[in-house]
């Protein structure tokens, strides 16, 4: 079962390098990885997509929770969160099939970022879903080459992970925000 883990850090170097290696130390597999820069300069969000059962996703949060520069882990599931990962696609367009291409591509709310004679190459963002159903039709057409972003992803509502570190006492005692 796939499960999206959203783990807020603090913005320092070295802090990804950190997280990856506790996940490849425990020989947990890594989906997708995506990280990225917060409201607050001195923090950033790790997203990242396992596959595992519940049991190994609790360990999972356990050992993040463990870290010093982690300072809240937020597993979201499809039905509380919007999820998001931005794929660019090249596909073979010539004068026979570039209007059907750029008519599929138009279904799908995909922008055209290049336009060659024989290519075209467009920008999705969305769903896995959604994509994946993108690159399949676009499949017959000729894909020449396909670059998936890692999935990004925020809870529904009012809750944030800023919430949840509310709950938590700062070693320190300082605020963490």
């Amino acid at each position: 079962m796939k499960h999206v883990l959203s783990v807020y850090v603090e913005n320092q170097p070295g802090v990804l390098v950190r997280v990856a290696s506790m996940f490849s130390r425990r020989e947990f597999n890594i989906d997708s990885l995506s990280v990225g820069v917060t409201q607050s300069p001195e923090f950033s969000r790790i997203t990242v997509v396992v596959h595992g059962d519940s049991g190994l996703v609790e360990q999972m949060i356990k050992q993040l929770e463990k870290m010093p520069v982690v300072r809240a882990v937020q597993r979201l599931d499809s039905s509380i969160a919007v999820t998001r990962g931005m794929t660019l696609i090249k596909v073979s367009a010539d004068d026979n099939n570039r209007l059907d291409v750029l008519k599929m591509a138009e279904l799908f709310r995909a922008h055209v970022v290049d336009v060659e004679s024989t290519t075209l190459i467009f920008e999705i963002t969305g769903s896995d879903e959604k994509i994946t159903a993108f690159t399949r039709l676009l499949q017959p057409y000729g894909i020449l080459e396909v670059i998936r972003t890692g999935l990004i992803a925020l809870e529904r509502g009012e809750n944030t992970i800023h919430k949840q570190l509310d709950k938590v006492q700062d070693f320190y005692g300082k605020n963490l925000l």
